[in-house]
């Protein structure tokens, strides 16, 4: 089988503990570009924090995709051309906020190019600022501010804690909702149907390809859908284990230049 596309997940898959793209990992990938091959960025970011990372490689000119929240949205990079987009019902928004209240951890969303959070000192939501390079802004009532559709809601606590918070949160909000960790400290909760491998889905019909012509990469829990799902799935050496163990392939580091390593052994000519 040709592999014509590949999915990359960013932070701990594409970026080095840096949160860079190394010159032999970029180098490899516009080879890839030249050689008629397809890259999808798939984050957890919002899309404004996906978006440096595309330019750096130039999916704004030569083409690509970006999969943002999780998968509550897809961009053509080319055209801008929101292609899928799905946000949680506003009718939620104050219970998902009072329950994050109840379990005593911190939460988050979006606003234009911003984060709004009751707590701007969260060293989490200090994390998920650098990260995306968005500015916070501090709301003091979340649950009369956020009035209007967000992708998602993060809560935010540290890992052990918020382990014990998602079983409950899974269990409030029930089958309408996508609730899970994309980082021991990140709870998402996203609409129902929501993750990478069901956007995936709706990307390679779009471009009437097949799963078994794509290759997956990821290292972390929000990553294994689309793992499982790809015709290639691939965990970085990095990966929590969960993912390793879905995986078809284990790969080399994200320091070690892992996402190259595939490309060259699986893509390219």
């Amino acid at each position: 089988m040709s592999y014509r596309m590949i999915v990359l997940d960013l932070d701990g898959t594409l970026t080095n503990k840096n949160k860079e793209i190394t010159p032999r990992t970029k180098e490899v990938l516009f080879e890839l570009k030249a050689q008629g091959g397809i890259i999808v960025l798939a984050s957890g970011r919002p899309t404004y924090g996906v978006m440096p990372l595309a330019k750096e490689l130039e999916l704004d000119q030569s083409g690509g995709y970006i999969l943002s929240f999780n998968g509550g949205r897809i961009i053509d990079c080319k055209t801008r051309e929101t292609i899928f987009a799905r946000e949680l019902p506003v009718s939620s928004n104050a219970r998902i906020i009072r329950m994050a209240e109840d379990h005593r951890v911190n939460i988050l969303t979006y606003e234009n190019e911003q984060i709004i959070t009751p707590n701007g000192s969260d060293e989490y939501v200090k994390k998920e600022s650098a990260v995306n390079k968005l500015e916070i802004k501090e709301i003091s009532n979340m649950e009369s501010y956020v009035q209007f559709p967000v992708e998602k809601f993060l809560m935010l606590e540290d890992g052990d804690y918020l382990a014990m918070v998602e079983p409950k949160v899974k269990a409030a909000l029930g089958r309408d909702y996508s609730v899970y960790r994309s980082e021991p400290y990140f709870l998402e909760i996203l609409p129902k149907g929501i993750d990478k491998a069901a956007s995936l889905e709706r990307l390679l019909s779009r471009l009437d390809m097949s799963r078994e012509e794509m290759i997956a990469c990821g290292d972390g829990y929000n990553d294994l859908s689309m793992i499982k799902y790809a015709g290639l799935g691939v965990a970085m050496e990095n990966a929590v284990l969960p993912v390793k163990t879905a995986a078809n392939y284990v790969t080399l580091s994200n320091n070690d230049d892992g996402i190259a390593h595939v490309v060259e052994k699986f893509m390219l000519t």
